[in-house]
C-alpha cells in the first residue's frame, strides 16, 4: 500500500500592485497647511510692520492723514510686488548665477541671522537701511516706495525667505498659496500702517520693542534652521 505525500505548490509568480503614479497635485495635497502659516508668520515676523511704524510716522510727520493712509497703502502694496515677483523669478534668478538651493539657504540663514540679532537688541539692521540711506530717505518728498516698500519691508532677508520657500515645491498650487499669505501680508501691513498713531500710543516705545525682539527671536531660530537644513543637504555626514 503506497503512501501519500501532499506536496505544497507554490506559486511561480506573485502579483503585487504597482506603485501609483503621483502627479504635483496629488502630492501638493500631502503637504500640511502648517507650512503655509509658517511662512506667514516667518515673512511677518522678518518684514515686521510693527516695528516700521516708529519710522513710518517720521516719515510722514508733515503729512495729513489722507496723505499717511496714501502712503502707507503704497508702500504695503509695492512691498507686495515686489515679493511677489521674487516668488515668480526666483529660481531662474538662481540657475541665472548657477547658484544651488542648498548654498542659497546658508547665505539666506546668515543673512535672516544677522538682521535678528539686531532686532534682540530692538534697532534696524544696517542689512535694511543704512545710515546714509536714511539721511537720504528724510530729504526725499515721496517715501512709500523707497525706501518704505524696499529696503524696509521688502528687504534681503524677505525677498531671501520667499525664494527659499518657493524651491521646496515647486509647482503652481505651492505658488499660489504662497502668493495668497504674501496679499495677506500685504493687507494686514496697510491696516497697521493706517492705525499706526494709534497703535504707537497704545503699545508705546517699550511696546514695540517688546515686538521686535519677539519677531527677532522667531528669525533666529529661521536661520538657524535655514543653515541647518542646507548643512545636512550639502554634507550628507553631518546628518548622522
Amino acid at each position: 500500500h503506497a503512501r501519500g505525500w501532499a506536496v505544497p505548490v507554490q506559486p511561480l509568480f506573485y502579483c503585487t500592485p504597482g506603485p501609483r503614479a503621483t502627479s504635483p497635485e496629488t502630492s501638493m495635497e500631502t503637504v500640511h497647511f502648517n507650512e503655509y502659516l509658517k511662512f506667514f508668520l516667518a515673512l511677518l515676523a522678518i518684514v515686521n510692520p510693527v516695528g516700521i511704524l516708529p519710522i513710518f510716522i517720521n516719515m510722514t510727520a508733515s503729512q495729513d492723514r489722507v496723505a499717511r493712509d496714501r502712503n502707507g497703502t503704497l508702500a504695503a502694496v509695492s512691498m507686495g510686488i515686489i515679493l511677489l515677483v521674487v516668488l515668480v523669478s526666483g529660481e531662474a534668478i538662481l540657475r541665472f548665477f548657477s547658484i544651488s538651493v542648498d548654498s542659497f539657504r546658508v547665505g539666506g540663514g546668515i543673512l535672516v541671522l544677522l538682521m535678528a540679532i539686531s532686532m534682540l537688541n530692538a534697532r534696524v539692521s544696517n542689512v535694511r537701511q543704512t545710515r546714509e540711506e536714511e539721511l537720504d530717505s528724510a530729504e526725499r518728498d515721496s517715501v512709500a516706495v523707497v525706501p518704505l516698500g524696499t529696503p524696509l519691508l521688502a528687504g534681503p532677508g524677505a525677498i531671501s525667505t520667499v525664494i527659499l520657500y518657493a524651491q521646496r515645491h515647486p509647482s503652481p498650487g505651492h505658488a499660489l498659496l504662497l502668493a495668497v499669505a504674501i496679499l495677506v501680508l500685504v493687507v494686514l501691513t496697510a491696516l497697521l500702517f493706517r492705525l499706526a498713531p494709534t497703535i504707537t500710543a497704545l503699545l508705546g516705545r517699550t511696546g514695540i520693542n517688546i515686538v521686535t525682539r519677539l519677531m527677532g527671536l522667531i528669525m533666529a531660530a529661521m536661520g538657524v534652521e535655514f543653515i541647518a537644513n542646507a548643512l545636512r543637504h550639502l554634507f550628507p555626514v553631518l546628518g548622522g
